[in-house]
């Protein structure tokens, strides 16, 4: 049986990692620059949210779900809406009708830009949702997700709440 000489061996694993890494698309490599116009974009985005649901309610969020299969959202660890059809179904004809108003702060807003068109997303965030009653209930928590430049700006393609339980 003959062997092959572990010099080979390195030798062949290198020229395979070269030709591997040679092949990969650079074109979504960021210049700080880039980076930069991302997180504001993104950040802007945001901004945008809070200032839209604490104005217009539930509602709101429709502009800022992307409008595509690949959509889901999660709380708490389970998927809540498995796509974008789920989520408008949800606010339009069950959430907007108990909800008489929110206002929504991010803080610690965190945006790690992926590509010029995507990025990952976190914040914490404080909710105070009244309702159709009038009862005020505080939400404190953290938010995570994928934002993706569309055609209809920044959008969520995915995001996680994860709630503070009161003790």
């Amino acid at each position: 049986m003959n062997k092959v000489p572990a010099t080979i061996k390195l030798m062949a694993f290198i020229g395979i990692m070269l030709f591997i890494n040679s092949c990969r698309n650079h074109t979504d490599s960021l210049t700080k620059e880039q980076s930069s116009v991302v997180k504001d974009s993104v950040r802007q985005m945001f901004e945008s949210i809070a200032t839209a649901v604490s104005h217009e309610g539930p509602l709101a969020w429709l502009r800022y779900f992307e409008n595509s299969p690949d959509f889901y959202m999660a709380a708490d660890g389970q998927l809540v809406f498995p796509d974008n059809g789920a989520a408008t179904n949800f606010l339009k004809n069950i959430y907007a009708k108990s909800v008489r108003s929110i206002d929504l702060r991010w803080k610690d807003i965190r945006i790690d830009p992926l590509t010029r068109r995507t990025a990952g997303v976190a914040a914490i965030f404080h909710e105070d949702i009244t309702d159709t009653a009038g009862k005020m209930s505080p939400t404190d928590g953290y938010f995570t997700g994928i934002a993706e430049q569309t055609s209809q700006g920044w959008q969520l393609l995915n995001s996680h709440w994860s709630m503070i339980t009161p003790k």
